[in-house]
């Protein structure tokens, strides 16, 4: 008697194959590397080539920071910026780690990259007044400081009584506009960067260390970006 189709043979015991697990995203083609027990073998990491920051790493630098910011704004509160969706995990931990009053204030920014360039918009206002408050824009990561530069100006319309930024990571090579960063997590090479809130083709972003993708496809715009001379 042969063996039934679309099963295994183990130990005379037959049993299902195991499922197989689509991607939605597409990756150019690379030679398989090793993966060691790191974080890099399980489904959700699969196209991660390296793990750039480990997640004892971050943890550390995110407790260094709420201390200094805990301090720099003992004397009263702050209200933490933040723009959907990559800043969730390292904004949550942050404001966890705090010891003073932070209210959140989670705001939308479009992106659009195309021919023309990279451009942001921000088409709903703040939920809270920042007239008059001390304001800390929170960032997962500051790139081209295209979208730091909305965020600065959106919050400078509102009259606060002061502004600062906090960003987890800064790409320095890739930026286009002169930004000022108060507070960084880590500075990085100009490299794809995932985990941790930031994704690639909407996959990633539960990842808890901060991985390299070397594959991802990226946009023209973004490969040929003009470099900001300070």
């Amino acid at each position: 008697m042969g063996t039934a189709p679309n099963t295994v043979k183990n130990n005379n015991i037959l049993s299902p194959p195991r499922p197989c697990v689509r991607y939605a995203f597409y990756m150019t083609s690379t030679t398989a590397k090793p993966r060691r027990s790191n974080g890099l073998a399980g489904p959700a990491a699969k196209g991660v080539d390296r793990v750039l920051i480990s997640k004892t790493r971050l943890q550390r630098r995110v407790k260094e920071l709420a201390a200094e910011l805990s301090a720099e704004y003992a004397e009263g509160e702050v209200v933490c910026v933040g723009a959907l969706n990559g800043v969730i995990c390292f904004l949550a931990d942050l404001v966890r780690e705090m010891d003073i009053p932070a209210p959140v204030e989670l705001v939308h920014v479009d992106r659009f990259i195309d021919e023309r360039g990279h451009t942001v918009e921000m088409p709903n206002p703040f939920r809270e007044s920042l007239r008059g408050r001390d304001v800390l824009i929170v960032e997962d990561i500051v790139d081209t400081g295209v979208t730091l530069k909305l965020l600065v100006d959106k919050v400078l319309a509102e009259n606060p009584a002061s502004v600062k930024v906090c960003t987890l990571l800064d790409k320095p090579a890739h930026r286009e506009v002169d930004v000022q960063i108060d507070y960084v997590g880590f500075s990085i090479d100009p490299v794809f960067v995932v985990g941790y809130g930031l994704d690639y083709e909407g996959f990633y972003r539960n990842l808890p260390f901060v991985g390299v993708v070397d594959s991802a496809v990226w946009p023209p715009a973004l490969l040929e970006r003009p470099k900001f001379d300070s």
